[in-house]
C-alpha cells in the first residue's frame, strides 16, 4: 500500500482527493492547520495531523513512522483579490513554507510531489485554450507566488532529483456526490458559491465584477473543472510518478469557458432562484478570459474531465450547499 502525505487536505478539494485516495486503497496521510479546512471533511480511516505543513515536528514524526512515496502539496492562500492586498502573506505560505517542505523532502529522500498549481501562472494570452506552451506571467501576486515554486521543483528535480507533477487548473467545483463534502472557504470568493449562497438567502445579491471585459457579456470567463476530476487527476498523476515517470507541467480544465453571466443564469435554472445582481467595479489583476486546454495530460495518461459539465458542476454544488451550514 503507497502512502500519500497531503497538505491541506482538510480542504476543499483536498478532502475530494482523501476520498478518491482511499478508494484506491492509498495509505492516506493529512497535515492542515484548519485555518481554512474543516476537521469533519476529513474521511474516517486518514491519519491526521492538525499544524503547519512546514513544521518540521509534524513533518518528523509522520516520516519516521511511515514515510510518504508522494507528497500532495494542496494547502495555500487563493484568493486573487487579497493576495494583491497582501502579497507579503502569499510569498510566506506559498513559496516559503513551501520551500521548507521541499527541502525536507530533500533531507529525508521523499522523491514525489504533485504539486497544486493555478492556470493564473499565464499571462493574458489572446490564444484560447490556453496549452502549457503559453508564456507563463502571472497578472496577480497569488499566481506569481505559484509560479515561482513550480521554478523551484524544476531547480530540485534537476540538483536533487525531486520529480513532480504540477497540474495548472483555474475555477474548482462542484461537490462530492454524496453531497458530505463540498466548496467551503473563510471568507467565500469563489463565484458559484457565493451565486448560491443568494439563492438560499444567505446574501442579498451576486456583485458582478466589471462588464466591460472583452467576452460575449462582457463579463469575465473562466474554465469551471469539477472537483472529482481534479481529484482523477492527482491521483494519476500520484501512480505515475510511483511507477517512475518524471513529470512535468500539466493543465487540467474542462476546455470550455463559462461567463459569470452564464454561470448565474445556469444557478437560477438549478435553483428556480431569482438571484438577484449588482454590479461593481473590475477587480485588480483579473483577466478577461481564462480557459485551458486539457489535451497533454489526456494524450499523455487518458484523464479526462469526466464530471465537468457546467449543469452537472451546479447540481452537485446545490446539493451540498442546501446541507451545509
Amino acid at each position: 500500500m503507497n502512502t500519500v502525505l497531503l497538505t491541506g487536505g482538510a480542504g476543499y478539494i483536498g478532502s475530494h482527493i482523501s476520498r478518491e485516495l482511499l478508494k484506491e486503497d492509498y495509505n492516506v496521510i493529512i497535515v492542515d492547520d484548519l485555518s481554512s479546512g474543516r476537521k469533519d471533511f476529513i474521511p474516517s480511516g486518514v491519519e491526521f495531523f492538525e499544524g503547519d505543513f512546514s513544521d518540521t515536528r509534524i513533518l518528523e514524526k509522520i516520516n519516521s513512522e511511515n514515510k510518504p512515496d508522494v507528497v500532495m502539496h494542496m494547502a495555500a492562500n487563493i484568493s486573487v483579490e487579497e493576495s494583491m492586498k497582501n502579497p507579503s502573506l502569499y510569498l510566506q505560505t506559498n513559496l516559503y513554507k513551501s520551500m521548507e517542505l521541499l527541502n525536507f523532502m530533500v533531507k529525508k529522500k521523499i522523491r514525489n510531489v504533485v504539486f497544486s498549481s493555478t492556470g493564473m501562472v499565464y499571462s493574458n494570452p489572446k490564444k484560447f485554450p490556453i496549452t502549457e506552451e503559453e508564456k507563463t506571467m502571472p497578472s496577480n501576486a497569488y499566481g506569481m507566488t505559484k509560479l515561482m515554486f513550480e521554478n523551484a521543483l524544476e531547480y530540485y528535480r534537476n540538483m536533487h532529483g525531486i520529480n513532480f507533477f504540477s497540474l495548472r487548473y483555474f475555477n474548482a467545483s462542484g461537490a462530492d456526490k454524496s453531497g458530505l463534502i463540498g466548496e467551503c472557504h473563510k471568507p467565500e470568493t469563489h463565484l458559484i458559491p457565493l451565486v448560491l449562497d443568494v439563492a438560499l438567502g444567505r446574501r442579498k445579491e451576486i456583485k458582478i465584477y466589471g462588464t466591460d471585459y472583452d467576452t460575449k457579456d462582457g463579463t469575465c470567463m473562466r474554465d469551471y473543472i469539477h472537483v472529482l476530476d481534479i481529484a482523477k487527476a492527482h491521483i494519476i498523476c500520484s501512480s505515475a510518478l510511483i511507477n517512475g515517470k518524471k513529470g512535468g507541467f500539466y493543465n487540467v480544465g474542462s476546455g470550455s469557458g463559462h461567463t459569470v453571466r452564464e454561470i448565474i443564469e445556469v444557478c437560477r435554472e438549478v435553483t428556480g432562484h431569482k438571484i438577484p445582481e449588482a454590479i461593481a467595479p473590475r477587480r485588480e489583476g483579473d483577466p478577461p478570459i481564462m480557459v485551458t486546454s486539457h489535451d497533454k495530460i489526456s494524450r499523455e495518461f487518458g484523464w479526462k474531465p469526466e464530471n465537468s459539465d457546467i449543469n452537472n458542476i451546479i447540481k452537485t454544488a446545490w446539493e451540498w450547499h442546501k446541507k451545509s451550514n
